[in-house]
């Protein structure tokens, strides 16, 4: 049963990578969802170890391109059409051959436009503030040392007990993180 505490979460140091993929996966099939860890480097099979399996960047870089490749068009067909239509070279007004060079550059650029702001909300960032900073050993979490964050809002949050299954999977330091 989730209650309600004054803090963050707990954090969990590790001295091993291999350590926290186990300590990640362990806590996953303990029922815990509302976790993080951090690494001073990639490792593999944690992202999948705290549940992280899919992510939405892909739609979003799809539907962002096929909204700049219809803008795009939409533009051209505006301007070549209706605003100010002028016949070049015998052609007619809607010469869709020659729209395609502007509506790849559309679809590229709201592509790639839609990739940076869609990370960026799905990430949370800006994030000037992290309760995690408050725990001073966190800072060895760019160095050597590898760090499982198990958050208060966790429907299975239990200060005591959760501390007590961080211990029991080898951490070498337990911390409560302040919000």
């Amino acid at each position: 049963m989730a209650e309600r505490t004054d803090i963050y979460g707990l954090l969990a140091e590790f001295d091993a990578p291999e350590k926290v993929v186990v300590a990640a996966q362990r806590a996953y099939a303990e029922g815990y969802r509302r976790m993080d860890a951090y690494t001073p480097f990639p490792v593999e099979g944690l992202a999948e170890a705290i549940g992280f399996h899919r992510t939405r960047l892909p739609v979003i870089v799809l539907l962002g391109g096929l909204f700049g490749g219809a803008l795009g068009y939409a533009l051209l067909y505006y301007a070549e059409v209706i605003d100010y239509p002028l016949i070049v070279g015998g052609k007619p007004f809607h010469s869709w051959p020659t729209f395609i060079p502007i509506v790849f550059e559309t679809t590229i650029f709201f592509a790639a436009l839609s990739a940076v702001l869609g990370m960026l909300a799905l990430n949370g960032l800006p994030m000037p503030y992290h309760p995690v900073f408050n725990v001073p050993r966190f800072a060895l979490a760019s160095r050597d040392r590898f760090f499982l964050l198990i958050e208060a809002r966790d429907p299975k949050f239990d200060r005591e007990a959760t501390r007590h299954f961080l211990e029991s999977l080898g951490a070498d330091g337990v911390w409560e993180v302040e919000p």
